[in-house]
């Protein structure tokens, strides 16, 4: 089969795949980069199916521009992120088929808009969006000591903001596909507005040992629901620049989760020990800690870059040690990876008969009547 070269190495370059990787695979796959030989239809789709590409693709004449389909606030040490995984996009377009049908399911309903969906905007102070959250989400000091650790800080997150109506789901890996794991290093979540039907999605890989991560993305896309702003995110604590909005949205989370008045009230210094009993009280993470206290002029930036780069090395390193661990059970996973709310309305839909169960599978990524049974009976105890 024919195939412009130039399409064979933009495919690999858009999967992240070591090189090291393909020509294991394909042991000609330079001489297909040379048009020296070409490979067969059966190769053709082996490769497409590795490097995560669309089979039409490869018979176009020139690549095809790629591109995020809501904003992109993601910078990463002041530089922007260029093309897409196709991880991140397939994620993206799995969390917007699952908000479509959450969509119609609420009109159908009766559902009235959610008032709270773009009630500021970017411009807001912090302050002031920060406070109306807590508010909303019923979270002041005393709930939080009950927390104890961010697991517990999770969970309880969690169900307060999809009690408001907002879909959260969180996965480390595309769909049930254990073999394509997201990259945190690409992004750490996305916010999906909707008044009906916003979604926050967190990347489930950014989170092991501790669920600390993911407290304050949960808290930073809710607070790009706030302003009415979809977009992907992942901007880090290293540099005092990057997307205003997403520079915004940190502050935000910041003040909902760590307030500066009782960081400021509680600081002592940023030594190692200090960082981690500041982290069981507030149950985010290190990082998320010295940024604030960089903001509440508790840090020179000198001491913040040093104090920063040594927590980022710690860090870095209990995640790379927690990677092995498995992914719990299915079916008490699995409401959390598509939203309990969904999960719940969706099967609840199907079991009445105005969803098809067909559809009720590609919704929730199961292929099985079996699978999806025990599934409704979790959903539904």
């Amino acid at each position: 089969m024919h195939v412009t070269p130039s399409l064979l190495a933009w495919a690999v370059e858009r999967s992240r795949l070591e090189q090291a990787q393909i020509a294991a695979a394909f042991p000609r796959f330079a001489d297909w980069l040379d048009d020296q030989a070409r490979p067969t239809i059966s190769e053709l789709e082996k490769f497409a199916k590795l490097t995560r590409t669309p089979l039409g693709y490869l018979f176009l004449e020139e690549p095809p521009e790629e591109s995020v389909p809501i904003r992109d606030f993601r910078t990463w040490g002041n530089l922007g992120v260029e093309r897409p995984s196709p991880d991140l996009l397939d994620t993206l377009y799995d969390c917007q088929m699952r908000q479509a049908w959450y969509h119609d399911h609420a009109l159908a309903m009766g559902f009235e808009s959610l008032k709270f969906v773009g009630s500021v905007t970017a411009g807001t102070s912090p302050d002031a969006v920060a406070a109306a959250i807590r508010q909303a989400l019923g979270l002041d000091s005393r709930e939080r000591a009950r927390w104890n650790q961010p697991a517990n800080a999770w969970r309880w997150l969690v169900d307060a903001a999809e009690s408001l109506g907002v879909l959260v789901m969180v996965s480390g890996v595309v769909g049930l596909n254990t073999h394509r794991k997201l990259d945190p290093g690409e992004f750490r979540g996305f916010a999906l507005v909707d008044p009906l039907a916003p979604v926050i999605f967190v990347n489930g890989a950014d989170s092991k040992p501790s669920k600390a991560p993911h407290v304050f993305t949960l808290i930073h896309e809710l607070a790009h629901i706030w302003a009415g702003d979809s977009g992907v995110s992942g901007t880090d604590f290293s540099t005092r620049h990057g997307d205003a909005d997403e520079v915004w949205a940190n502050r935000v989370a910041a003040e909902v989760l760590v307030p500066a008045s009782e960081l400021t009230a509680t600081w002592s210094d940023a030594s190692a020990t200090e960082l981690q009993r500041l982290r069981k009280i507030f149950c985010v993470s290190t990082l998320a800690i010295l940024n604030q206290a960089l903001d509440c002029g508790l840090l020179s930036w000198d001491v913040y870059q040093r104090t920063y780069a040594s927590e980022w090395s710690r860090v870095a390193g209990a995640l790379q040690t927690a990677e092995a661990t498995g992914g719990g059970n299915f079916h008490h996973t699995q409401p959390y990876r598509v939203s309990k709310r969904f999960a719940k309305a969706l099967v609840s839909d199907t079991l009445e008969g105005r969803t098809l169960y067909t559809d009720s599978y590609a919704l929730l990524g199961v292929r099985k009547h079996s699978v999806f049974e025990r599934f409704a009976e979790t959903v539904m105890a």
